[in-house]
């Protein structure tokens, strides 16, 4: 069984996916670097180059193929890829475990505050207003995805680690 992580961009799927792929002793997949290295593009330039619907469909290919690539692994996903196209009904019917890594909108903002530059979907967002008021819209957008997820685990305030000891005694 794998076990795939969602979660909005920030939220720390693929720092808690490595410790909890390390402690399960099963392989880690990045699902933004899975689709980077297939299509031999960023996904900076694939949204410059060919847009967002592009990307998204890339997205759906992919995922059915990383879904079945490894029968024991952590896959955490794009924060976007359950919420387009039949993708979480993908996530559901592969019978993996689903994990909503869920963290407060006042930490996202704060921790995307930083990294907006590289992510393509935030660099437009020039205050810190501007940001928060962007990702409680998409959050409240998304939410329906990622409240599908069969466990849902909140961060706030608690490191990597722990969310990772929590998720494992939940799964196992």
């Amino acid at each position: 069984m794998n076990i795939v992580l969602l979660g909005y961009m920030g939220s720390g799927k693929s720092t808690i996916g490595q410790i909890l792929a390390r402690k399960l002793n099963y392989n880690f997949i990045d699902f933004d670097d899975f689709l980077q290295e297939r299509e031999k593009m960023t996904i900076r330039e694939i949204f410059n180059v060919k847009g967002e619907i592009y990307f998204r469909k890339l997205e759906n290919k992919y995922l059915k193929e990383v879904l079945e690539i490894q029968p024991t692994s952590v896959i955490s996903l794009g924060g976007g890829t359950p919420c387009y196209g039949n993708n979480m009904e993908i996530i559901k019917q592969s019978g993996h475990a689903t994990v909503y890594i869920k963290v407060a909108v006042e930490e996202l903002t704060a921790r995307l505050w930083k990294a907006r530059a590289e992510r393509p979907l935030l660099a437009h967002q020039d205050t810190p207003e501007k940001l928060d008021e962007f990702v409680r819209k998409h959050l409240f957008e998304r939410s329906f995805y990622y409240n599908q997820a069969s466990i849902k685990v909140l961060v706030d305030g608690r490191s990597a680690l722990k969310v990772a000891q929590e998720i494992k005694s939940r799964l196992f």
